[in-house]
């Protein structure tokens, strides 16, 4: 068998005959027949189209990023003392990362760049192909922007313990799937905002007081700009994890934060998100109750007491289920281990007696597994 399929992969003998009457070219103890290469060339072709896309994504990949960073670089100069640490980050060709600090209200602001494959035609035309198949599976440019709060002397409850999130009715069934906290969290439309989007939240106070007019701010209005809304994928409130933890995060270390997911312009468009920028930061103050024209004390003052009460609970509620299903969770893994224990010492044991002795033993046990499952059989 290895023979035959040796006989196949093989490439064929070089024909050094004399009599080769074919294009030939010499060069001193060299010679070189295009006629005995015939698939040599297109796999030097396809090395070569596949090196040149790579080059051109990765360009293309760069300057996305790139032209974006340029143009609201001068609104994160403004807004924090340290708008960038190291100018754009790069991880691969996928992926740039933008780490600000110095800004009241909050501790940093992590930009992250999430970008199509463009240089690895493979996974490329998989996302393509993937696209084709799940009709609700649209890749695109992201970039997120994290906004971490923190809390201010005097302030410390500003900013209060809830979910709350506007996102693109095309992304809903993917953010639940990506976003635990979102989960807290009710679905309605509003007509104040556009009918692609809906409003994810835990209380309609909330909503109400995010959505008013305060100040320079007026969300609705910015959302309903038809040059904004292609790019806007989701804007959230939240003091949640993204995933399920494992164990209770203590109240104390829970971080807040205000999370803006756009999809990335193209280069020629890329000032086309400065609005939704200069919002989101607008909001953060809004939120945190900093500056003139904002809600005084922060949202949290702004909540009914009925409402910070509910929050509250919420919480406890969910940190209890989580605690019972670790605690379930252990106990299981206990139970495994024991049996895993008593299992191999049996097996031990099993082994340190003589043949005969061993078949018995085997036999015993063999008919009380069968009595078990008769028992089993019966009950039902």
């Amino acid at each position: 068998m290895a023979s035959l399929l040796l006989k196949y992969i093989s490439p064929p003998q070089v024909d050094l005959s004399p009599d080769y009457d074919g294009l030939e070219y010499r060069w001193k103890g060299l010679t070189f027949r295009p006629a005995f290469f015939q698939l040599e060339p297109f796999l030097l072709a396809g090395v070569v189209v596949y090196a040149l896309l790579y080059i051109w994504g990765k360009r293309s990949n760069e300057a996305r990023v790139t032209k974006w960073y340029e143009t609201h670089l001068p609104i994160l100069q403004a807004q924090f003392s340290k708008p960038t640490a190291q100018d754009l980050i790069r991880d691969g060709n996928s992926d740039w990362f933008i780490f600000s600090t110095g800004r009241r209200a909050l501790t940093s602001l992590h930009t992250t760049f999430t970008i199509r494959p463009r240089h690895d035609l493979l996974q490329y035309l998989f996302q393509v192909g993937r696209g084709l198949i799940e009709l609700d599976y649209q890749p695109y440019d992201e970039v997120e922007l994290d906004f971490t709060f923190r809390d201010m002397p005097g302030k410390e409850n500003a900013v209060p313990d809830c979910v709350w999130a506007i996102v693109a009715k095309d992304e809903i069934k993917g953010i639940k799937s990506k976003r635990w906290d979102l989960s807290f969290a009710k679905t309605a439309d509003l007509s104040s905002l556009p009918p692609s989007l809906t409003v994810m939240s835990e209380f309609a106070d909330v909503t109400t007081t995010l959505l008013k007019p305060i100040g320079s701010l007026d969300l609705p209005a910015v959302l309903s700009n038809p040059s904004i809304l292609p790019y806007f994928r989701s804007l959230s409130l939240t003091d949640q994890p993204r995933r399920r933890p494992a164990l209770p995060t203590p109240a104390a270390e829970r971080t807040r934060h205000l999370i803006l997911s756009l999809a990335l312009p193209p280069s020629s468009d890329a000032a086309a998100t400065i609005p939704l920028l200069t919002a989101a930061l607008q909001l953060v103050d809004v939120i945190a109750g900093e500056g003139k024209n904002t809600l005084r004390g922060g949202l949290n003052t702004q909540l009914r007491p009925e409402t910070r009460v509910k929050l509250k609970k919420k919480r406890e509620e969910v940190d209890k289920e989580i605690r019972d299903d670790a605690a379930k969770e252990k106990r299981e893994e206990q139970a495994e281990e024991k049996a895993a224990a008593k299992k191999k010492a049996e097996q031990e044991k099993l082994s340190r007696l003589s043949a005969a002795e061993q078949k018995k033993a085997l036999e015993r046990e063999k008919k009380r597994a069968m009595r078990k499952t008769q028992g089993r059989v019966k009950m039902r």
